[in-house]
C-alpha cells in the first residue's frame, strides 16, 4: 500500500520549490487550511483552482442497519462536507484511453 506525505514532508516541498524557509511554507499551508474551512461553513463551498472544490452538503435522515444486530437503526440527517476533483486534476492523475 502506498502511503502519502506527512505534513512535515509536504511543507518542505512546498518551501523547497518556492524558495522559502520551512516556518512561511507552514504559515501558507496553514492560512489555506484555516480560510478553506472558514469559507466552506460561511458561503458553502471553497474552490482550489486547478485541484478541485470544498463543498458543504446536507445529507437527509434515512433507515441504516446495526452491522452486529442486523436491526434497522434510523440515521439522523446531517450536515457534511465533500471534495470534488477538478477535471483537469483527474484527467493528469487517470487519463482517459
Amino acid at each position: 500500500m502506498a502511503s502519502g506525505m506527512t505534513k512535515t514532508q509536504l511543507i518542505r516541498h512546498l518551501a523547497e520549490k518556492v524558495g522559502t524557509n520551512n516556518k512561511t511554507a507552514a504559515a501558507f499551508l496553514e492560512t489555506l487550511t484555516d480560510t478553506a474551512i472558514k469559507e466552506t461553513r460561511k458561503g458553502g463551498m471553497f474552490v482550489v483552482p486547478g485541484l478541485g472544490r470544498l463543498k458543504k452538503v446536507h445529507r437527509k435522515a434515512r433507515m441504516g442497519r446495526n452491522p452486529q444486530t442486523g436491526e434497522p437503526i434510523q440515521i439522523k440527517a446531517k450536515t457534511t462536507a465533500k471534495f470534488y476533483l477538478a477535471k483537469a486534476a483527474k484527467d493528469a492523475i487517470a487519463p482517459k484511453k
